[in-house]
């Protein structure tokens, strides 16, 4: 019984220099995967911002919700269709994006966090035009049987433009977790549907964090695909595009890599990809001597 709560203080004293480090900073959190569709991994997590946000830290999360909205559109008889990772968004889709991500992931997640003690505050890219956007060019498809290229024009999917971090500051400052959902707003007021991933990378660079955590469903980067043993701890912005180039990093990944090179690139001191699953993920992550995940750092 004793030498347990010994461990538990020896815990707490090496997270003391974390803590006193990281008091004041802000972390951008990309919440999604697994970790928002497993009722007891989403109770945790939610405990967990609530733990950082006590202990002095702005806690900022931008979610996604991408099953969620495939779950909804297949009930509705709407075919999802995607384009290089990117769900092709016309203005009926358009519609049930916004109903998913604003009318009922966003409201969980801030109940959640005001039921076990935190003060969440619901956002989406449209309230005080926080992610200004236009409508993304039509994107270059290949065919490998025809041999032909095409494009495809995604709808109402929006590329950042600008972000105005005023709203986020203000909240923060009051003590409050703002959370995010990823829909942007044109000049001329139209919705558009904005990829997560580039969402929260954005908005990072915007409040000059200091963290910018990808939660996501696997616990880093593998040096060889598949293989947990060679998970990478560390790697620069010039080793993740080498990856990336030689088709190791790819996929789902490839999007979250890339955020992680933008904010580095533009101010964000560390960015890191954690798995959602393992419970207490990011606490593990940042205040222990080890740490769990892979981190994406400057050149």
């Amino acid at each position: 019984m004793i030498k347990g709560l010994s461990e538990k203080a020896e815990i707490l004293i090496e997270s003391l220099p974390y803590i006193k480090t990281f008091h004041s900073k802000t972390f951008v959190i990309k919440y999604g995967g697994a970790a928002m569709l497993d009722e007891n991994i989403r109770k945790d997590i939610i405990r967990d911002f609530i733990l950082l946000r006590y202990i002095g830290i702005n806690v900022v999360v931008v979610h996604g919700g991408g099953p969620e909205i495939t779950t909804y559109l297949n009930k509705t008889g709407k075919k999802t269709e995607f384009v290089n990772g990117l769900r092709v968004t016309d203005k009926e889709t358009m519609e049930a994006v916004q109903m998913t991500l604003v009318g009922k992931t966003n409201l969980d997640i801030v109940s959640l966090i005001n039921l076990y003690g935190g003060k969440g505050v619901g956002l989406n890219g449209k309230d005080s035009n926080i992610i200004l956007a236009r409508k993304r060019l039509p994107e270059l498809i290949f065919n490998h049987e025809t041999k032909e290229e095409k494009t495809v024009d995604l709808g109402f999917v929006g590329e950042i433009e600008k972000i105005d971090p005023a709203l986020i500051n203000l909240l923060c400052q009051n003590n409050y977790i703002p959370i995010i959902a990823p829909i942007g707003v044109g000049l001329d007021g139209e919705s558009y549907n904005i990829n997560a991933d580039e969402a929260a990378s954005e908005i990072a660079v915007s409040l000059k964090a200091d963290k910018l955590i990808m939660v996501t469903d696997v616990d880093g980067i593998y040096e060889s695909p598949n293989n947990p043993a060679t998970k990478i701890e560390s790697l620069t912005i010039h080793q993740a595009k080498q990856l990336i180039d030689k088709n190791i990093i790819n996929g789902g990944m490839i999007p979250k890599v890339t955020a992680c090179i933008n904010a580095i690139s533009n101010g964000v001191k560390r960015t890191h990809i954690i798995d959602g699953k393992m419970k207490h993920s990011m606490l593990l992550e940042f205040f222990t001597d080890e740490g769990i995940g892979t981190m994406v750092v400057g050149n």
